[in-house]
């Protein structure tokens, strides 16, 4: 056998067990964990624990999670985020950050060229436009902008937007 054959051999063989032990040991975090992780989701992950809707997002889902920012949050009127965060608004919350979350997984691949409107948990639809493409204005959220698609979680996939979804 020639030295190159070999070496081939080799290299393919290694490949073959780092992927094999990559699918064995999947360590991607449920979409919780995925958030609180993430600096630019502190707010997001506050609202989630004010709310009470950890244990559900931790569940297993799987779930479509439309993320704001922490920028997007700030950008609502002054003492908004204040105000939801109360005990007495928890209802108000819950109702908001529902409205983020579609049932199901679904990624940019089964978005790109569609407009549609889709059923939120909270119950009401959000407008989906991605006839644009992947990124930035190319995939819209009622008037939201999807600035990272597909970040995948054990129970899911989160897309980042860059407003907050307010339902009507």
């Amino acid at each position: 056998m020639n030295r190159r054959t070999l070496v081939k051999g080799a290299v393919f063989a290694a490949t073959a067990g780092l992927l094999s032990a990559c699918a064995q040991t999947d360590t991607r975090g449920d979409i919780v964990d995925i958030a609180a992780g993430n600096p630019d989701f502190s707010t997001l992950v506050t609202a989630v624990q004010a709310a009470g809707l950890v244990d559900t997002l931790k569940g297993d889902g799987p779930f479509t999670v439309f993320a704001p920012t922490n920028a997007a949050f700030a950008a609502l009127p002054d003492g908004t985020v204040e105000t939801l965060l109360m005990p007495e608004n928890k209802a108000r919350l819950t109702e908001i950050l529902t409205y983020h979350v579609v049932p199901g997984a679904v990624t940019s691949d089964q978005l790109i060229g569609q407009r549609m409107n889709v059923a939120t948990v909270q119950g009401d639809t959000v407008h989906i436009d991605a006839r644009g493409g992947k990124y930035g204005s190319g995939v819209k959220v009622n008037d939201a902008n999807v600035t990272t698609a597909d970040i995948m979680a054990s129970n899911g996939v989160i897309h980042v937007i860059d407003k907050v979804l307010i339902p009507e």
